[in-house]
């Protein structure tokens, strides 16, 4: 692509959503609904080749809308990935396009389900296992955040969303340490909102109700679980992963900049009955 075109994009586009996280469930759909909306959108994901023609599938539905889309196939949480991601965007959109990043998305959902203690199988959560699944679902949040701002590529007016669910303040049996982590990825939530304030970002947590996406899939038990919630939302259906992504494109609009350090439930109201 020439400069021209280039810096057309970046001066007609809204600019930039990063989502970490792309290929499948929230992201995917997110990905979609802010191409749509004239975002265009670096994609971090981890696939094998099996999956792989569905991510070129997304990637090509997405360029087809007048959109960017630049994808990543790497490990988002590895520190020397973010790194050579953030200097490449920055090469990418060039001087005129410092503060070109207005969304990030952090809907990263690689952890370890297995218990604390001994299961039937005599498995439980090792340490390594442990620290990773916080460090990629709930601390690497900080570290893109952060990386974002202090690379002058998301500035004032930018957005950051980090998924979440009701698994932080409630006990699903075969949940592991996901449910700890994340509700360490809400208090981060509103720790960034803090410091993201000075610079006229927001920062909020998006709790989705439970959703079949191939995350919920690796829980042992998801199919009662998908029963249970659909039976108990007052819409009488579960959430789709189309419902939050509209929810985080309204979140997008400028309106939106007083709304920071919450955590917003996108359920149908699932979570008012328990």
């Amino acid at each position: 692509m020439d400069d021209a075109r280039l810096q057309e994009i970046v001066m007609t586009d809204k600019g930039w959503a990063v989502i970490l996280g792309v290929s499948s469930g929230f992201g995917a759909a997110a990905a979609r609904q802010l191409a749509g909306d004239g975002f265009s959108i670096f994609g971090f994901h981890l696939d094998r080749r099996s999956t792989m023609p569905k991510v070129d599938a997304l990637k090509s539905e997405i360029a087809a809308l007048g959109v960017r889309a630049e994808f990543t196939n790497a490990n988002a949480a590895d520190g020397q990935v973010m790194d050579e991601a953030i200097a490449a965007m920055g090469t990418l959109v060039g001087d005129e396009g410092r503060g070109s990043v207005r969304v990030l998305m952090h809907s990263l959902a690689f952890g370890n389900l297995l218990p604390y203690f001994p299961d039937e199988n005599d498995r439980s959560v090792s340490k390594r296992q442990l620290e990773m699944t916080f460090d990629v679902m709930a601390h690497s949040l900080i570290y893109w955040t952060r990386g974002l701002i202090q690379g002058r590529l998301m500035a004032r007016g930018g957005r950051v969303f980090a998924m979440t669910s009701a698994g932080s303040n409630r006990i699903w049996p075969h949940y592991g340490a996901v449910g700890p982590v994340k509700a360490a990825l809400e208090a981060h939530v509103k720790r960034l909102a803090y410091e993201c304030g000075p610079h006229g970002i927001t920062v909020n947590a998006i709790r989705a109700g439970v959703t079949h996406t191939p995350a919920l899939e690796k829980i042992r038990g998801y199919e009662e679980l998908m029963t249970r919630s659909a039976a108990l939302n007052p819409g009488g259906r579960l959430t789709t992963p189309e419902d939050v992504a509209t929810a985080i494109s309204l979140l997008c609009d400028e309106r939106a900049h007083w709304i920071t350090g919450n955590v917003i439930g996108v359920d149908g109201g699932e979570d008012l009955m328990g």
